[in-house]
């Protein structure tokens, strides 16, 4: 009876970390370092500083075309708290630039090489790739 319990235990366990994995995705699957990186500049819309990756969004002004909201992936908190980063380092509202790899599908979401505050100061201490 106990080995039943023990085997049913690990089954749900096992099912239980095979869906977190599939939740957690590789850089190469989404994003393609192939190119170069793009750089976008707008009002941050969102900052979602949590796991397994933080999201910020930002609102690209059309010139002659219409507004684009993007989406940018950072790494995990605990990476990000090491590169001078945390949960209110930029606000709603703040214009930043950011350059990263755009989606390999095109659309507009990117992963987070670096970013830069209005005047050009860098947001965090060290850059946001690994």
């Amino acid at each position: 009876m106990r080995i039943g319990r023990t085997v049913a235990a690990g089954l749900v366990c096992a099912a239980l970390m095979a869906a977190s994995a599939q939740a957690h995705h590789s850089f190469a699957v989404f994003f393609s370092s192939d190119h170069e990186p793009v750089s976008i500049t707008g009002p941050v819309k969102a900052f979602h500083f949590t796991n397994p990756h933080g999201i910020i969004e930002i609102v690209v002004p059309g010139k002659n075309k219409p507004d684009q909201d993007w989406k940018i992936e950072t790494n995990s908190p605990s990476i990000m708290i090491h590169r001078g980063w945390n949960k209110d380092i930029i606000k709603i509202g703040d214009v930043i630039t950011v350059q990263g790899w755009q989606a390999r599908d095109g659309s507009n979401y990117m992963r987070l090489k670096n970013a830069m505050r209005a005047d050009g100061a860098p947001i965090g201490t060290a850059p946001a790739v690994q």
